[in-house]
C-alpha cells in the first residue's frame, strides 16, 4: 500500500512538472496575438479615406511575432472589396482605405489579422463594422424586427448534481445588442423556484441547487413584451463546483464536491494563469471535507484576465472561472497642451504632446471636427484587454474602464461569467503536446527570390552572383548583389516597397545575358487563402439621433459647395514670394512626411561637383557635416579587405550612430556603401531627435534619395532583363495644408484636420510639437491620442478644444 502511495506521489509530481514546463513553452512560443485599430474618426462618407493605425500585442507585451499585417474589406453583403497588406513597424502598422464613391451600403465590414493569428480560433480575429453616412434623405434605414434569445452560463462551466452554484445569463437580439429581460425559474413539475431580471446590458444571475433528475426551464419576457421559454443546461452526474470573486486585492475562490464523489475528485489541483503565465498552483485535499475556501493575492498582478482552473487527481480539467484584474497598471499618460488655439476659418493651431515616461512610446493622433458623431465605446483599452481576450461581442466595453459607479466592477464580472473563454486545450498541455500550426510565423518582410535558368552558352559557375536594380513606382532605385546557390536560386530578405516595382537583373560575368539567361521570380509575401465572400451577421447601426450630427455635417458641406459655386470670384490678389532655391525644390520633389523636417543639412548632390570626386557617400558626408566621422573596413593589397579587419561600414555622430534611410525606408551602412554615386540625387542629415526613426533618432538620421525618373540616366538598365514585382498596398500620406503664405480659392471642408500615425518619444525626446490649420467650417476640435510604450502599457487621451 505504501509503495502504491509513493507511485501516486511520483506520478503527480511528474504531471505538475510537465504542466509547468509546457505552460512556459506556450508563453514563450505560442502567445496569441491581438489587435487594436485606431481610426481617425467613426463615420465616413462615400469617397472619403479611412485612415488607421494598427497596434499588435501578444499577451501583455508588444508582439514581435509578425512582420506583415492583413486586412480584408467587405461590402454590406459580404463580398470582398479589397485585400490589403501592410508592413509592421514597432509592433504597429499604418494604412488607408478609400471608400468607393459609388458605394451603396450603410456599413463596411473589416477583418484584420496576422498570419500567425490564423493558427488559432477565428473568434479572436479583429472584426469591425464601419458606418457610412447616409446624406440622401430619400434613403431610409431598414429596421429589422428584434428577436431576442438567452444563453445560460453556470459558474465554473457546468451544473453539477447536488452542488449549488450561480448561473449567469445573457440576453441579446440577433445583432448582438443586449436586451433587458425579467423571468422566473421552474422545475419539471412547473413549481416556481426563483425569479430573476437582467441588471446590466442583458446580463444577470441567479442561484440554483440542481438535481440530476430534474429538467429546469425559464419563462421570461423581453423588453419588447415578447414571452419566451428556455431550458437550462443539462446537469452533470459528477464533478466539482467552483466559485470566485475579487475582494480587497485577493481572488477568493470556493471549491465544492459531491457527497459521494469518486476518489479522483478528493485531491483537486488549482492552477491560476494570466497571459499563459503560471501565477498560482495549489493542491486541495477534499478527502475529509466537501468544501474549501482559498485565495490568491492579486495586488502585484498586471491588468488582464486571470484564469482559475480546477483539475482532478489525474489532471483532467473539471471547472474554470475567469476574473478581470485591474490594478491600474495597464496605462501611461501622455499630455496634450494647446499652445495656440484658433478655431476661426483656416486658423493655425499649435499643439504639444508631452510623455513623462522615459520609455519609448509609439502614438497615433487624430484631430477631427468635434460636431461629428464619435463612438468611444471601443478603444485601445477595450480591444487589447477585454474584447481581444473573449469570445463574443462585449457591448460598449469602455464603460468598464470609464464608469465611476460602484456597480461597474460587478457588471464587469458578469461579462467574465457570460463570455466563453477557452485559450487552452488542457488535455494537450497535460500531455506536453504543442499546438499544431498551419501557418508558420510571418517573420520577414517582402523577399526577392527566385531561380536562374541559364542557356547552353551560360552555364552557372560556383560563386556567381546576380545584380539587381529595383525601381519603384516613383522611379527611386535600390541595388542588390545576390549570391547564387548551387542550384541557381537566390534570395534577398527584408525588403519594403509599395505597389509594384520593376526589377532589372544581370548575371555577373556573363555576356549577352539577355539571350542566354532568364530568372523565375516568386511572389515575395506569404500566400494563404482569404475568402471572397463571407456570411455576415445582421448589422448594428447607430440610430438616427446619433447620426444626425454626422449627416448634418455632410449636408452642410453639400450646401456650402453649392453656395460657393454661385458666388462670383473676384480677381485674386497676387502675392510676391521669394523664389525657391534648388535645394528647396529637391525637398519638394523627393521628401514626404517627417522627412520634410528642415532641422539639419540638405545636399543637392546632382549639382555638387565635390560629390562626384568622392569614393562613396560616407566620404562625402564626412567632409560636409561637422562632427560626422566614419569607420570603414581596413584594406590590404590590391584593394581587398584586410583579413584582420574587424570594422564594418558605419558613421558616428553626436556620440552615437545615426539611423540610415534609403528613399525613406530603414537601411544600413552596407547597403548605402554599395550605391553607385551617379544614382544618388539628394541627401538630408537630420539633427536629433528625428521622430521617423524607431528610437526617436537620438543620434540623428541620414536620408539618401536615389534619382527618380525625371533625374536619372537610364543607360545602365537598358538592354537588361526585367520583371515587375508586387509589394505592399500603396499608402498615401495624409495631406496637411499650409495656409501661412497662400489661401487657395477652393473650399476646405476636411472633417479630419490632422492625422499622424507615428509619434515616437523616448527619454531624450519627451515632447512632440506640431501644427495644423482649421478648415472653413469647423468650430470645435476633437483630439484623440492612442498608443503603447515599450513595456506594453497603453494610452488614450480624448480632449475637446473650442
Amino acid at each position: 500500500m505504501l509503495l502504491l502511495f509513493k507511485l501516486i506521489l511520483i506520478c503527480h509530481s511528474a504531471f505538475a512538472q510537465q504542466l509547468d514546463a509546457t505552460l512556459s513553452i506556450y508563453q514563450n512560443q505560442f502567445q496569441q496575438e491581438k489587435l487594436h485599430l485606431h481610426f481617425d474618426k467613426t463615420v465616413y462618407n462615400k469617397g472619403e479615406t479611412i485612415w488607421f493605425k494598427a497596434y499588435l500585442m501578444a499577451g501583455d507585451s508588444l508582439s514581435d511575432y509578425s512582420r506583415n499585417f492583413y486586412l480584408d474589406w467587405y461590402d454590406q453583403s459580404g463580398l470582398l472589396i479589397k485585400h490589403t497588406i501592410h508592413p509592421i513597424f514597432e509592433s504597429s502598422a499604418r494604412g488607408a482605405f478609400e471608400v468607393p464613391t459609388n458605394y451603396a451600403g450603410e456599413v463596411l465590414h473589416l477583418k484584420a489579422y496576422t498570419r500567425w493569428m490564423l493558427n488559432f480560433e477565428a473568434d479572436f480575429l479583429y472584426n469591425k463594422e464601419i458606418q457610412i453616412a447616409t446624406t440622401d434623405k430619400s434613403i431610409k434605414q431598414k429596421t429589422n424586427t428584434p428577436t431576442a434569445s438567452i444563453h445560460f452560463f453556470p459558474e465554473g462551466g457546468d451544473l453539477v448534481n447536488g452542488i449549488e452554484s450561480r448561473v449567469a445569463f445573457l440576453a441579446a437580439d440577433q445583432t448582438g445588442k443586449p436586451v433587458a429581460i425579467r423571468g422566473a425559474l421552474f422545475d419539471a413539475a412547473n413549481q416556481f423556484l426563483d425569479s430573476f431580471m437582467s441588471i446590466h446590458d442583458g446580463m444577470g444571475s441567479f442561484q440554483l441547487n440542481p438535481s440530476l433528475n430534474e429538467n429546469y426551464t425559464c419563462n421570461w419576457i423581453d423588453e419588447f413584451g415578447i414571452s419566451h421559454t428556455s431550458p437550462l443546461p443539462k446537469i452533470k452526474k459528477s464533478g466539482v463546483g467552483l466559485s470566485a470573486q475579487l475582494i480587497g486585492g485577493r481572488a477568493k475562490f470556493g471549491i465544492k464536491r459531491m457527497q459521494d464523489a469518486s476518489d479522483n475528485l478528493k485531491n483537486i489541483q488549482v492552477i491560476a494563469t494570466m497571459n499563459q503565465q503560471l501565477l498560482y498552483k495549489a493542491t486541495i485535499n477534499l478527502t475529509n471535507k466537501r468544501a474549501v475556501l482559498g485565495d490568491i493575492p492579486t495586488e502585484d498582478f498586471k491588468t488582464g484576465i486571470l484564469q482559475i482552473t480546477l483539475f482532478d487527481q489525474n489532471w483532467i480539467p473539471m471547472a474554470e472561472r475567469i476574473l478581470f484584474i485591474n490594478n491600474q497598471r495597464h496605462q501611461f499618460f501622455p499630455e496634450i497642451h494647446s499652445l495656440t488655439t484658433r478655431v476661426g476659418k483656416r486658423g493655425k493651431n499649435l499643439l504639444e504632446i508631452f510623455v513623462p515616461d522615459t520609455l519609448l512610446s509609439n502614438l497615433s493622433v487624430s484631430i477631427t471636427d468635434a460636431s461629428l458623431y464619435h463612438d468611444s465605446s471601443t478603444n485601445i483599452f477595450t480591444d487589447l484587454l477585454i474584447s481581444g481576450e473573449l469570445k463574443g461581442l462585449v457591448h460598449k466595453p469602455d464603460y468598464y474602464f470609464s464608469s465611476k459607479e460602484a456597480s461597474a466592477d460587478a457588471h464587469l464580472d458578469l461579462v467574465m461569467l457570460t463570455h466563453g473563454w477557452r485559450r487552452y486545450q488542457w488535455e494537450d498541455i497535460a500531455k506536453g503536446k504543442m499546438p499544431e500550426l498551419k501557418y508558420p510565423m510571418d517573420s520577414d518582410y517582402v523577399q526577392i527570390k527566385g531561380k536562374i535558368i541559364a542557356g547552353n552558352d551560360a552555364a552557372l559557375k560556383t560563386g556567381q552572383s546576380l545584380s539587381l536594380v529595383m525601381q519603384s513606382k516613383d522611379s527611386s532605385k535600390q541595388y542588390f548583389v545576390l549570391p547564387l546557390k548551387e542550384d541557381g536560386s537566390f534570395n534577398q530578405r527584408g525588403i519594403i516597397f509599395f505597389d509594384t516595382a520593376k526589377v532589372f537583373y544581370q548575371l555577373n560575368g556573363i555576356k549577352n545575358m539577355r539571350n542566354n539567361v532568364t530568372a523565375n521570380f516568386q511572389y515575395g509575401l506569404p500566400l494563404f487563402p482569404f475568402p471572397e465572400k463571407v456570411n455576415l451577421p445582421t448589422k448594428t447601426l447607430a440610430d438616427s439621433a446619433q447620426l444626425s450630427q454626422e449627416n448634418f455635417f455632410y449636408n452642410k458641406i453639400t450646401k456650402t459647395k453649392k453656395d460657393f459655386d454661385t458666388v462670383v470670384i473676384l480677381k485674386a490678389v497676387v502675392v510676391q514670394t521669394k523664389a525657391k532655391s534648388p535645394t528647396e525644390l529637391m525637398d519638394e520633389q523627393y521628401t514626404s512626411g517627417l522627412f520634410t523636417n528642415k532641422n539639419g543639412y540638405a545636399f543637392d548632390v546632382m549639382t555638387d561637383e565635390r560629390f562626384k570626386s568622392q569614393l562613396d557617400i560616407f566620404h562625402y558626408l564626412q567632409n560636409m557635416v561637422p562632427g560626422l566621422s566614419m569607420s570603414l573596413p581596413m584594406l590590404g593589397q590590391n584593394g581587398a579587405e584586410d583579413a584582420n579587419s574587424n570594422n564594418t561600414p558605419g558613421l558616428t555622430w553626436r556620440d552615437g550612430t545615426p539611423d540610415i534611410f534609403l528613399n525613406e525606408m530603414p537601411s544600413n551602412a552596407d547597403a548605402i556603401q554599395s550605391l553607385q554615386m551617379s544614382d544618388v540625387a539628394y541627401i538630408k542629415v537630420f539633427r536629433p531627435p528625428f521622430m521617423a526613426s524607431a528610437g526617436s533618432g537620438a543620434s540623428g538620421a541620414i536620408a539618401i534619395y536615389t534619382k527618380k525618373g525625371f533625374d536619372m540616366n537610364t543607360d545602365r538598365v537598358k538592354g537588361l532583363n526585367s520583371v515587375t514585382l508586387t509589394g505592399y498596398t500603396s499608402y498615401k500620406e495624409f495631406y496637411h495644408p499650409d495656409y501661412t503664405y497662400s489661401q487657395p480659392k477652393n473650399l476646405d471642408l476636411r472633417p479630419t484636420l490632422y492625422w499622424n500615425p507615428y509619434v515616437l518619444t523616448d527619454k531624450k525626446n519627451k515632447t512632440f510639437k506640431f501644427e495644423f490649420f482649421n478648415n472653413d467650417i469647423t468650430q470645435r476640435f476633437r483630439i484623440v491620442i492612442e498608443g503603447v510604450n515599450a513595456a506594453g502599457k497603453l494610452a488614450r487621451v480624448e480632449k475637446i478644444i473650442e
